[in-house]
């Protein structure tokens, strides 16, 4: 094949905010792919938190550390352009962890097909992608929401904390979504169906708890930990359930990240915390997908996607999640579709 991919490779560890002298962003030449393989066109790349914690030598994490001088790892969804692979045709749309480039190779596996007719691409990387499953199963298999109980999630505007507090109404709960911002809140309040929104930028998040949950907290889906995770101990009400999907302000720490100082109310409220890996419900990702599909189609579920366009882009498109200019699912558009 007579066509050049770009692609950024991760030159070194960042220490604290992303920079673009931690890749290298270059050019090579697309192969003909080898026996089983597929060659995809990128179309839309997935920018998400968790690509942050890839990138540092982080010998504990649930995956390895994206090796120096390696292509970027994230999860894209693009068109197969080329095919020795009997799974996957030419024009077979697919997503998968294909990479901050171009095209990519991949042998089928942990290759999906989606169907663009369903919904818009970037749909796939959002709500019906690993955001979307991570709230579905995060929030009613390890949160276990009940009708009429108080959920709170942070970092409530973003990819997840959208989907988390959309589900929570749909099973008949009070919402409590924390953002950055009026623009977010209101988001939230107004198009969303939250009950409350709390502006942790403006306000004082323990007082607006105290407010807003007079009777405690039975869930909170956290996002961002630090301080905001410290404030909802203080108001938990008997038998909480916390889930932690992540940590966003602490990701970019150049110190020892900041634990739980008040998790002693754990023990006078009978709470438990627990951890959601999205991965642990794959086998189960099509009941998640259906009944979400469906809340879609219905208009029960909104989405939101903030595309940016190219490539080349990529190093300060990122940081929009840590300075929290993104609105709704944070993607990188690299061709048409």
């Amino acid at each position: 094949m007579s066509v050049i991919n770009h692609q950024f490779k991760l030159a070194t560890r960042p220490v604290g905010a992303v920079k673009r002298s931690d890749f290298n962003y270059i050019q090579e030449a697309v192969r003909d792919p080898a026996e089983g393989e597929v060659v995809v066109k990128i179309l839309y790349i997935s920018l998400d938190p968790a690509m942050r914690g890839w990138m540092n030598e982080n010998k504990n994490s649930y995956m390895p550390p994206v090796g120096i001088d390696e292509v970027m790892r994230a999860i894209a969804v693009g068109r197969v352009v080329a095919s020795k692979n009997p799974n996957f045709a030419v024009g077979d749309h697919v997503n998968g962890l294909l990479g901050v480039q171009e095209y990519a190779y991949s042998n089928g596996q942990g290759l999906s097909k989606v169907d663009p007719r369903l919904a818009p691409l970037p749909v796939f990387l959002g709500t019906l992608g690993m955001p979307g499953l991570t709230a579905y199963f995060g929030l009613l298999e390890i949160g276990q929401p009940k009708a009429g109980e108080t959920v709170v999630v942070s970092g409530a505007a973003g990819a997840v904390g959208a989907v988390v507090g959309q589900i929570a109404k749909i099973k008949g709960c009070r919402v409590v979504g924390i953002a950055g911002g009026a623009d977010k809140c209101r988001y939230l309040v107004e198009e969303l169906g939250f009950d409350v929104a709390i502006d942790y930028k403006s306000e004082d998040v323990t007082a607006a708890l105290h407010k807003h949950c007079p009777k405690g907290i039975d869930v909170y889906f956290d996002n961002v930990g630090g301080d905001i995770l410290d404030a909802v101990l203080t108001k938990l009400a008997r038998d909480a359930r916390i889930v932690i999907c992540g940590a966003i302000s602490q990701y970019n720490n150049t110190t020892p990240v900041k634990g739980p100082a008040n998790y002693l109310a754990l023990i006078v409220a009978r709470a438990s915390m627990k951890g959601v890996m999205v991965g642990d419900y794959y086998p189960r990702a099509m009941e998640a997908l259906s009944a979400m599909g469906g809340w879609l189609a219905s208009g029960k579920l909104k989405t939101r996607e903030d595309v940016v366009e190219g490539l080349e882009t990529f190093p300060d498109t990122f940081q929009k999640l840590f300075t929290g200019e993104n609105n709704g699912k944070l993607v990188l558009k690299v061709a048409e579709a």
